[in-house]
């Protein structure tokens, strides 16, 4: 409102001088330019006293009072904000400050720091892509399973593995498709309602006559006889027990031809290997020079159709099934679920260290660390990813807690690839699991309160240790 009055006064003031110098002008005009230095000063004197008869001085002095006002007026409003803003941000450094000495605390104690799993990961990815490649280059011509390329999965190769940097295991996806001549067929087994579900793949033959090669043999058209005399065996007979693919003899060969394709590899000139026991797996140590060490496992899997969904031939530490039983897997449709978070967080994003704080305070409680994953999961679709900047690691920790506590109370924890509508399109499931009912991770505790009633317990355990010994 000021500013509009002082345009307004100038405007005024300016419109009065042109009218006033344009009338004295118009006198002048008439008068002679000669004259003598008094008459000089008497023609300003007598302009001046006009000017003031009709209020210019006034006007103007005026105006020059209101514009040292603004001024004024302005620069007390321009030291007002600037000191409130000083306070604000001092009192925002005053609490942001206990809440990152706490955040120091929890790192040191819990052990935060993430050791830099991506550049091994990157290691052993190039590693087993040189192996299966000459795996590949020797069994062209035969007829075991087509080794695809490996899939990083598990905590390390999601980033926040709660191991020590020379005890974490780098578990990788091998994988399986069928060879020339043979089709997979994946059945449910009907001796085991388990969770996960376990299934078998079925092993049939498939005619090759009509083949790019017309003289190959045909498992299905050719006799046993000519098959026998050029030593083609079928995959029935190599690592099946009966039609079924057996987890446990893919283990033996593929373990069999590490050890004896090892030398050909390129990276054996700068690690030794050592094969470890494992019945459904190869699991392998690599040793440097310096002696430091990692280890990886190799878990072979079918894929269910185009899906991220696998079967895998490594059971649970619960499960020991047959060998011919294949669990379920929803490990590589989680780890890309992970890297869809990692793609959208802001950066510097705490969602890793938050799952790996819980996973480490949970450690030996009995309480399930798959629980917290999902919990973890759910909570990263139900919070905006902007607000998991490193300074609310602590807000996000009690949300975490506190969300496992409520899904133990009401006996109620959904598994995060059942009818889940807040899944990412990027993560590729079947259609039986788009449309499945929620399929409830806590059932058993619905069935067995005292197993409830122990682990609420051993959860306040926990949380006061998290909170209260700091």
């Amino acid at each position: 409102m000021i500013i509009l009055l002082l345009i307004w006064l100038v405007q005024w003031i300016c419109h009065y001088i042109s009218v006033y110098l344009d009338r004295d002008l118009s006198h002048q005009r008439t008068r002679t330019l000669q004259g003598t230095g008094v008459q000089s000063v008497r023609s300003w004197g007598a302009m001046l006293w006009t000017a003031l008869q009709h209020g210019l001085f006034w006007a103007i002095t005026g105006t020059l009072v209101l514009l040292l006002a603004l001024c004024w007026w302005l620069r007390t409003r321009i030291c007002e904000v600037d000191n409130s803003r000083d306070s604000e941000s001092e009192e925002s450094e005053e609490e942001d400050l206990p809440e990152m000495n706490m955040i120091g605390i929890f790192s040191r104690r819990f052990q935060l720091s993430v050791p830099k799993l991506s550049s091994r990961r990157q290691v052993v990815q190039e590693l087993l892509t040189d192996l299966l490649r000459v795996c590949q280059n020797l069994f062209s011509d035969s007829f075991f399973p087509v080794l695809q390329p490996v899939i990083g999965v598990g905590s390390a190769c999601e980033g926040w593995s709660t191991q020590k940097s020379e005890d974490v295991v780098y578990c990788m996806f091998v994988p399986l498709k069928p060879p020339r001549g043979h089709t997979f067929h994946l059945e449910p087994d009907p001796a085991r309602e388990t969770l996960p579900p376990s299934m078998r793949v079925r092993v049939e033959l498939a005619c090759t006559c009509a083949g790019e090669q017309p003289d190959q043999l045909c498992f299905l058209h050719h006799s046993q006889e000519e098959l026998k005399r050029n030593q083609v065996a079928s995959l029935l007979h190599t690592l099946c027990t009966g039609p079924y693919l057996d987890g446990e003899k893919i283990a033996l060969w593929f373990q069999t031809f590490v050890i004896s394709a090892w030398s050909v590899v390129p990276q054996s000139r700068r690690y030794r290997m050592k094969v470890l026991p494992s019945c459904r797996s190869c699991k392998m140590k690599l040793m440097k020079a310096s002696g430091r060490s990692f280890f990886v496992e190799m878990v072979f899997s079918v894929q269910q159709g185009d899906s991220d969904i696998f079967l895998s031939s490594q059971p649970t530490e619960a499960q020991f099934p047959p060998s011919t039983t294949w669990l379920e897997s929803y490990a590589v449709a989680e780890a890309k679920f992970f890297r869809h978070v990692s793609m959208q967080a802001p950066p510097h994003s705490c969602h890793l260290k938050c799952l790996r704080l819980c996973a480490r305070l949970l450690e030996g409680s009995g309480l399930s660390i798959y629980a917290l994953k999902t919990a973890v999961m759910h909570l990263l679709t139900l919070i905006p990813l902007s607000e998991w900047q490193h300074r609310r690691l602590l807000m996000r920790v009690d949300d975490i807690m506190n969300y496992l506590r409520c899904c133990l109370e009401e006996t109620r924890l959904e598994h995060f690839f059942f009818g889940n509508e807040d899944m990412p399109e990027e993560i590729s499931l079947p259609l039986a699991f788009q449309r499945a009912q929620p399929l409830n991770l806590f059932q058993h505790l619905a069935q067995d309160p005292a197993a409830q009633t122990e682990a609420l317990q051993v959860l306040d355990k926990l949380q006061y240790h998290l909170y209260f010994e700091f």
